[in-house]
């Protein structure tokens, strides 16, 4: 169980949370939510035009609303609001977007009383996950439909999926004794206002990408081996002279997972190469950028996830109601696209090994990687898998924060589009996934080629990984199946441990 003590919040408690685990408010934050709910209420009791509280939303600000009608106007706002389309969001992201949504509301910011925080809370615990369409934000005045659909199910309409499929929240929540909640003053805005699902999504992203990044180092390595390649380009006196501090870490775990093989051994001397193509010479360059970046997002996403991105916003203690916009979710959309690029650039750079592989020039192994071609194909049309889905994510690639469009009769005229950008990052990972797949497949394949001389314990460690699922490519076979398995393993993170339990610098992003 985590507990989330809103404000200082890890990337590795999000992490946690997105892979399943439990997470609950710490119960010291509480006083402050309620003296900011306590303060609305007595906005909400006298005659002072608040917006968020007492008026209408977006360009309806200027009309007041009667204290008569103000638990209505909450509710309006949440079922009209609801207007998302698209596939359901995995449940793993929708648990992230809610203990998002929670540690944000926890601020004690936002005007929203205690029982409703605890409502969320107990969703949570209890797995009660709401069914939120994907499509529908374009990231301001925050992701506003998912969200609505979010909080739909605490006041009983909408759709729960408690992990048996998706049923009517009503009937859920009373399966399981809750009533549903009647909104109050500002409730339903604060609930809707945030960046949490943009977020949530960007996280994930993060989370999924930094496991591809650890296992292409570790195809990376095994192609090096496989190809016959120089291990010079890690040396640490290179990367020390240029500085970066990415492209020095993956060097130094390129250079000590090589260390001790008797493939390296082999061709150290007397080899005619002068220089291995960019692919093998540049990882540590194109590599440690990667990992550079991705921190740089991780930094903006972790603290966009413990901010407030409500608004209007309750300062309480100093008796003021402010409106301003941290529900513009443009820190969001540029880490966003910047995990993107980066996810592009993993999956090119492998794919580029690849085709260096199953060519015999370039390689000096067998045509395609088969012991027989020409009457066997080998992995022609593999890379040809790679280079399509390769290419998808360069299409997919183009920054979404360069985007906007006004909405809401142009009072929203400047939008970030991060839950696009954001979206988008968890199919670009499954492609990733498969050319890091298909990468390992064809080193693994290249290196049994050299016989009976063995590479390192880890590169040796990845190989023997590989080999349990897929055996040696003699002639052609079915080869979807083997693929899809190796595609599991690429997202398993069981080759970043054989690093791990080797000792081996692994360099990661979430800390």
């Amino acid at each position: 169980m985590s507990v989330i003590n809103p404000g200082s919040v890890t990337l590795s408690t999000w992490r946690d949370i997105y892979q399943g685990g439990k997470a609950s408010l710490d119960p010291s934050c509480l006083d402050a939510v309620a003296r900011s709910a306590a303060f609305v209420a007595q906005i909400a009791a006298k005659d002072q035009a608040v917006y968020g509280i007492n008026t209408g939303f977006g360009l309806l600000a200027s009309i007041g609303i009667a204290p008569e009608d103000l638990q209505t106007l909450q509710r309006n706002l949440v079922i009209s609001h609801a207007a998302g389309l698209g596939e359901p969001m995995p449940r793993s992201v929708v648990r992230l977007m809610m203990a998002l949504k929670l540690t944000s509301l926890g601020r004690g910011a936002s005007g929203v009383r205690v029982e409703t925080i605890q409502f969320l809370e107990r969703l949570l615990d209890l797995d009660l996950l709401p069914v939120v369409p994907a499509q529908g934000s374009v990231g301001a005045s925050g992701d506003l439909a998912p969200l609505a659909h979010m909080s739909a199910v605490m006041i009983g309409v909408g759709e729960i999926d408690g992990g048996d499929g998706a049923r009517p929240a009503a009937q859920v929540l009373a399966d399981h004794g809750l009533a549903p909640l009647v909104l109050g003053p500002k409730e339903g805005l604060a609930l809707l206002n945030g960046t949490q699902f943009s977020t949530a999504y960007a996280l994930a992203g993060l989370f999924e990408a930094e496991t591809l990044f650890q296992a292409a180092l570790a195809a990376g390595a095994l192609s090096t081996e496989a190809a016959k390649g120089s291990d010079g380009p890690f040396d640490p006196r290179i990367h020390a002279l240029r500085g970066h501090a990415g492209q020095a870490q993956v060097a130094e775990l390129l250079l000590a997972s090589m260390d001790g093989s008797e493939i390296r051994a082999s061709h150290r001397d007397n080899d005619r190469r002068v220089q291995d193509p960019y692919c093998l010479r540049c990882q540590p360059q194109v590599m440690g950028a990667v990992l550079d970046l991705l921190r740089q997002a991780g930094t903006t996403l972790e603290i966009e996830a413990n901010g407030v991105s409500d608004n209007p916003l309750i300062f309480a203690d100093d008796g003021e109601v402010i409106s301003g916009g941290n529900f513009h979710a443009e820190p969001v959309a540029f880490a966003a696209d910047m995990i993107a690029m980066a996810l592009c650039e993993i999956g090119s750079l492998s794919e580029r090994r690849l085709a260096m592989l199953i060519d015999p020039a370039l390689s000096g192994l067998p045509a395609f990687l088969t012991p027989n071609p020409g009457l066997n194909s080998g992995f022609m049309i593999p890379q040809v898998t790679a280079a399509a889905l390769v290419s998808e994510n360069k299409q997919r690639a183009y920054p979404a924060s360069v985007d906007s469009i006004p909405t809401s009769a142009n009072q929203e005229d400047h939008v970030s589009m991060a839950a696009h950008g954001a979206r988008r990052l968890m199919p670009m990972a499954e492609n990733v996934s498969g050319v890091l797949a298909i990468e390992l497949l064809a080193a693994a394949q290249g290196c049994d080629f050299h016989a009976p001389l063995k590479s390192s314990n880890a590169v040796e460690g990845f190989r023997a990984e590989i080999r349990r699922l897929v055996p040696r490519l003699e002639d052609d076979r079915y080869f979807h199946p083997e693929m899809v398995a190796a595609q599991a393993l690429v997202r398993s993170g069981s080759l970043s441990n054989i690093l791990l339990e080797a000792g081996l610098p692994l360099p990661g992003i979430v800390r």
